[in-house]
């Protein structure tokens, strides 16, 4: 039987001092529970930030790009300042002038929706389900105080969005403004944590690569879906399009979400046929695009498997809401660069949960990114080993 070696110097615990495995997995167990209660009771504060620190590492290279032309430094926060406010405002008021046009249209088909709810209402009565009873006990239940909670819980939610607003872009101009010291702040951090600056700035780039290639898919995919219901007539595509772009930000399932308004406003419209064929216009465009090509490409640019991704966004979802399953993919790069990737000994957790890619390929790309062994990382020649006479 092998015998360990020791280690001269080395202080040595004896086996009694030692904490059994399934306590310290217990242990870890609990603390990632804790963990994960703490972000889901602070998501308001989580979420926004992450948020604001996505945003700010997008147009990092802008900054830099400035400021290597000799730009001051005010002048380039204030640039990326003006310009993050205009698309974050310019966004909005697309979205409320859309909603507006979508209150003024839906009175037109008044009709149609009460002969769609009298078509449902005999289905239901001849499978056997009575509507106007569960209308009366659903009535009868119902009292004012109700109908207030409901509508003080939706000025809530609104006001709340826009409080959320309002906090992410005064971060995003305190992190604009202190981004111009990432470098410094870094350097003093590889004096020590060399493996934590590596971590760090993958996971600055694989967020970018995914923005790029989400946006990039996403804007393919807007005008295709607003161009295909501009064919079929449905109203609004504008947005309907801007829908399509936000949401294929949200991997695998986000065309799921799209699909529902203008499949609906497509009911309304042409009845079940035109409603149909949106949705099969839909799941050829958006599912061959979003579900089939676009995780292969995302895969590739972040490091992470088509499963990984679809797993990260359920979780993510449900630690920090709406604003988590945009950001899925950003959180889950960030929790692996602080736990795995500027750690040499857990780099065997990538191997796990990185995208299926030949050896070749991902040593290339390593190396590229500057996280590839490192001389400290590889281990040293042993004392015995002969090394060979150069050739004369």
């Amino acid at each position: 039987m092998a015998t360990p070696i020791e280690v001269p110097g080395a202080p040595t615990a004896p086996d009694d001092a030692r904490m059994p495995r399934a306590l310290m997995l217990l242990l870890g167990a609990a603390a990632i529970v804790i963990v994960i209660a703490g972000l889901m009771a602070s998501a308001w504060l989580v979420a926004p930030i992450l948020l604001a620190l996505v945003i700010v590492i997008a147009v990092s290279p802008i900054q830099s790009w400035m400021r290597r032309r000799g730009l001051p430094g005010w002048s380039t926060v204030l640039t990326l300042v003006v310009v993050i406010f205009g698309i974050v405002l310019g966004l909005v008021a697309v979205l409320i002038a859309s909603v507006g046009q979508l209150a003024a249209v839906l009175p037109q088909y008044s009709g149609r929706i009460d002969q769609l709810t009298a078509q449902v209402t005999q289905l239901l009565t001849r499978v056997g389900f009575d509507p106007s009873h569960a209308a009366q006990t659903a009535t009868s239940s119902a009292d004012i105080g109700k109908l207030v909670n409901i509508v003080g819980g939706l000025l809530s939610g609104v006001s709340g969005a826009l409080t959320s607003l309002v906090f992410i872009l005064a971060l995003l101009l305190f992190l604009i403004a202190e981004a111009g010291g990432a470098a410094r702040r870094l350097a003093a951090i590889g004096a020590d944590r060399p493996h934590m600056v590596v971590a760090l700035n993958s996971f600055a780039g694989g967020t970018r690569r995914y923005l790029v290639v989400t946006a990039v898919f996403g804007l393919i995919v807007a005008v295709l879906d607003s161009v295909a219901l501009a064919i079929m007539g449905i109203p609004l595509v504008i947005l309907w399009g801007l829908l399509s772009f936000i949401t294929n930000f949200i991997p695998n399932i986000g065309f799921i979400i799209g699909v529902i308004p203008p499949a609906l406003l497509g009911l309304l419209v042409g009845g079940w046929q035109l409603g149909l064929a949106v949705l099969v216009v839909y799941c050829v465009l958006n599912a061959i695009v979003q579900s089939l090509i676009q995780p292969h490409f995302t895969g590739d640019a972040v490091g992470l498997s088509t499963t990984i991704t679809f797993v990260a966004l359920l979780f993510w979802a449900w630690v920090l809401g709406a604003l988590g399953a945009l950001l899925a993919i950003p959180a889950t790069l960030l929790v692996k660069a602080v736990l795995v990737d500027c750690d040499p000994g857990a780099r065997w957790v990538e191997a796990l949960i990185g995208a299926s890619s030949p050896p070749e390929k991902k040593a290339s790309k390593a190396k590229s990114n500057g996280t590839g062994p490192t001389a400290e990382d590889k281990p040293p020649a042993p004392p015995d080993a002969e090394v060979p006479a150069p050739a004369t």
